[in-house]
């Protein structure tokens, strides 16, 4: 189901939320935080979506200068069926990429990678790193009656509606005035917008062939040879056009209301000519042929109102959080970029796959998504009230289970080994660093467990436990026993931190406790089976080997890295170690006074312009876990390039990466947390401090484990 709708009923909250508080003004929270774009910022663009579906406009309300948006926030027109391979006349495989290791686990491993010398085996690589890719659908903008720049728009007077899931866009243009409405029908990848212009303004069509680029918004439009559009029905209200691109088809629908005609403007473009300067249209993409019913597209209106029941039930049926009782200055734009981002995850990273790092907005390597980056995406939605959006994108796990199998026993290890860059088949892209990853494998047993946590009964048991204990077969499996030491290690791994090599890594930090976690979660999940504990398990659980760390007791990097604290190498990227105690409870492998020395070298030290936007959410919930709510706080809010939250809500990194989700999805994770607390915790809002200026107010909000 492609809607986030619910119906809507009179909920109590009170359970989940501080006594004696007042009911939160939920439409005042949400509307205060809409975006207002007054300038032709190409970083401020917005979108509409459902979660399947997303569509990203420019100033005008639509699609009219993708040209001017490309190094912005891309004008999207993505879905999650949206996919195309280039032509493989080589015939390359998986197979074709695969090198042999032996990292000590007493057999040979195959793995995935990316060779750099001329031959069949980097030809191969590239071929699959960048097959199947993401498609741009098309661009869907005004059609102007004479040459029109960016520049000439004038009078900008653009909001987002969160509330109701409407944009809402007015400027000029050489004097002449235009209104606009756009919205996303809830339940299908549907468009629809109200057009109030000038006589002769017209709707485009205009439809790219992919580029294959690494990051880009995925529009070649300088290869019209290698594809074709055609108008293949048309009445006086309706049309179909179909796009075939190489082996790949699909259709796109449009409504109007009023007289227009649609025609070809050159190949690959048309435009749709109302006879009136006020009119609507609908226009829906389709991966099949729709079926000739003759029963229109929903009109404007009826999308308009079917998005705005949606997402108030969206907003109502969720947690929420009110920092408007807060003095703290900082916290007006923390309540900004919470409620920004939920907007932004519900439409981009809520669907029947995991998704890509830029969402649906643009592609980021090819359009794959990464499996380590599930939880930053989504481990907020049950914690959130809205369980049944993650549980939407893991039933994609049981697809991609067999070839997570096949990876497990080429390399010697039982059970399922989850890849890291991967499409909606599963197939492993070929990576030298991303095959290597070991920490998107627990993620499958936390995330499951977050479900059960929201639905504790046995139909939720009966639809993860299997994948869960198969999960924890190849965690077992993987760690190495050291008799002479009698514990059990991990190795042969890159670990979170990437700047560390697999050939060189034993006991990265962060993998450990995730080790312990998640086996003793699978364990726990065994026991609600009525099943014994798995004995092997709970003997590696005995034994694995604590974090190691140095003669100033800071943690280390690894317990092979032991210049953590003086080779650069070490202090840059992530710092997963934090992530040991913050996105996982404390554990018997770690000391708390070691791990609150390793933050406070980390807060002072750390190299922080070579960071990405979940370390700061990371860093939060550490420093919450270990009672530094100032540091969580400040955490947060961090005045760094990797921290920064435009206006349209997106997590800006770099050039390269104008929009990073897992920033949104990690803040709203560490939100929750610092309000509702763990397992355990008694203080209320614990990641905040009590000193009277951080007046937090909650409700709807769950406890982390």
């Amino acid at each position: 189901m492609k809607s986030f709708l619910y119906p809507l009923v009179a909920l109590t909250l009170a359970a989940c939320s501080p006594s004696g508080q007042e009911p939160i003004d939920r439409e005042a929270l949400v509307t205060r935080n809409n975006p207002h774009v007054t300038t032709p910022d190409t970083l401020s663009s917005l979108s509409v979506g459902n979660g399947e579906f997303a569509y990203t406009v420019d100033i005008t309300g639509l699609q009219t200068f993708p040209e001017d948006y490309k190094k912005g926030v891309p004008l999207g027109t993505q879905s999650q069926w949206g996919w195309h391979s280039f032509p493989n006349p080589e015939n390359f495989k998986p197979e074709d990429v695969l090198k042999e290791y032996d990292f000590g686990h007493g057999h040979k491993e195959l793995y995935s990678c990316q060779f750099k010398e001329k031959g069949r085996q980097k030809d191969a690589c590239d071929w699959l790193r960048k097959n199947p890719h993401r498609l741009h659908l098309g661009i869907v903008g005004l059609e102007f009656d004479q040459p029109v720049k960016l520049a000439d728009v004038h009078d900008i007077d653009q909001k987002l509606d969160m509330w109701n899931g409407k944009i809402t866009s007015h400027f000029t243009v050489n004097g002449r005035s235009y209104d606009l409405e756009t919205a996303c029908h809830p339940q299908r990848d549907l468009i629809a917008a109200s057009v109030v212009a000038p006589a002769k303004t017209g709707i485009k069509l205009h439809f790219p062939y992919p580029t294959g680029g690494h990051c880009d918004d995925a529009c070649d439009w300088n290869s019209n040879d290698k594809h074709t559009t055609q108008i293949i029905s048309q009445d006086a209200q309706n049309a179909v056009i179909r796009h075939s691109l190489d082996s790949t088809t699909y259709y796109v629908r449009l409504t109007w209301e009023g007289q227009a005609k649609l025609t070809e403007k050159e190949k690959n473009y048309f435009v749709l000519l109302p006879a009136d300067s006020t009119f609507s249209f609908s226009c829906e993409f389709l991966p099949q042929e729709p079926v000739q019913d003759n029963k229109p597209l929903p009109p404007f209106g009826e999308t308009a109102a079917a998005a705005s029941q949606s997402w108030q039930s969206f907003w109502t049926k969720g947690a929420a959080v009110d920092f408007s009782h807060c003095t703290d200055p900082r916290a007006k734009e923390l309540e900004r970029r919470v409620v920004l981002s939920q907007y932004l995850l519900a439409i981009q990273c809520a669907g029947s796959t995991p998704p890509q790092e830029t969402g649906l907005t643009y592609n980021s390597w090819f359009g794959k998504f990464h499996l380590e980056m599930i939880w930053w995406h989504q481990s907020w939605l049950p914690l959130w009230g809205h369980p049944e959006l993650l549980e939407r994108t893991l039933a994609w796990y049981d697809k991609a289970e067999p070839k997570a199998r096949e990876i497990a026993a080429r390399q010697g290890f039982d059970g399922v080994r989850w890849m890291k860059m991967t499409d909606p088949s599963g197939e492993e892209a070929p990576s030298n660093v991303g095959s290597f990853l070991i920490w998107q494998q627990p993620h499958y047993i936390y995330l499951s467990e977050l479900a059960y946590r929201a639905n504790p009964n046995d139909s939720t048991l009966a639809r993860y436990a299997r994948l869960v204990d198969e999960t924890a077969r190849f965690m077992y499996s993987f760690a190495t026993y050291e008799p002479e030491r009698d514990r059990y290690v991990l190795k042969g791994a890159i670990p979170a931190q990437e700047t560390l090599r697999a050939a060189e890594t034993v006991n990265p930090p962060f993998e450990l406790s995730y080790w312990h976690f998640a086996l003793q979660t699978a364990q726990q999940w065994r026991e609600r089976q009525g099943l014994e504990r798995n004995a092997q398990w709970d003997e590696l659980l005995a034994k694995l080997s604590p974090l190691a760390y140095n003669e100033d007791s800071l943690y280390l990097a690894a317990e092979t890295a032991t210049d953590t604290y003086k080779d650069i190498r070490f202090t840059s990227d992530h710092m997963a170690v934090l992530g040991s105690v913050g996105i996982l409870p404390m554990n018997d492998l770690i000391r708390p006074d070691y791990m609150r020395n390793t933050l406070d070298w980390i807060w002072d030290n750390w190299n922080w312009n070579k960071t990405w936007g979940w370390d700061y959410p990371m860093t939060a919930m550490n420093a919450a876990r270990l009672g530094e709510p100032e540091k969580a706080v400040g955490a947060l809010l961090m005045d760094k390039r990797t921290n920064t939250y435009l206006p349209n809500g997106h997590n800006y990194q770099d050039g390269r990466l104008r929009c990073y989700l897992p920033g949104n999805g990690g803040l709203l994770t560490a939100v929750a947390m610092m309000c509702a607390g763990w397992d355990g915790c008694t203080t209320h809002n614990p990641g905040f401090p009590q000193d009277g200026t951080w007046d937090v107010r909650w409700e709807g909000l769950q406890p982390m484990p």
